[in-house]
């Protein structure tokens, strides 16, 4: 805990701050401290961390506020996360997300799976690595 404190504080570290929000917000690992816990998530996020995102996503539902949970899923599924993505099109089955939500989050997904593809990504898939 210390060490990732230390990280999150002086080197800005995301990682850090995910796996301290993780930590705090679930109390594994020691003390359960929900708010910090959404803090850290959130300077992560901030960051362009793509697990931190999904999580304040899942923080946001849970709490009942199912727009700024498909926001934040929106963003985590337009970076590549098929998690956020999966959540959203079951919000749009509950009838918790508009069709044009779950469009708009399929095609940026799609777009980040496209971003991602290169002949050598595709070689190494092909060959099993």
């Amino acid at each position: 805990i210390e060490l990732w404190t230390e990280a999150a504080e002086l080197g800005g570290s995301v990682d850090a701050h995910y796996r301290l929000g993780h930590m705090y917000y679930t109390g594994n690992d020691g003390e359960e401290d929900e708010p910090r816990g959404i803090r850290h998530f959130q300077q992560a996020a901030m960051k362009g961390h793509l697990e931190s995102r999904h999580c304040l996503g899942v923080v946001e539902y849970n709490e009942g506020n199912y727009n700024l949970a498909v926001q934040h899923w929106m963003i985590s599924a337009k970076m590549g996360d098929e998690e956020s993505l999966k959540n959203i099109k079951d919000m749009f089955k509950d009838g918790e997300a508009t069709k044009a939500q779950y469009a708009e989050a399929l095609l940026g997904y799609r777009d980040a799976m496209e971003e991602m593809k290169s002949p050598q990504r595709e070689e190494a898939k092909r060959l099993g690595i």
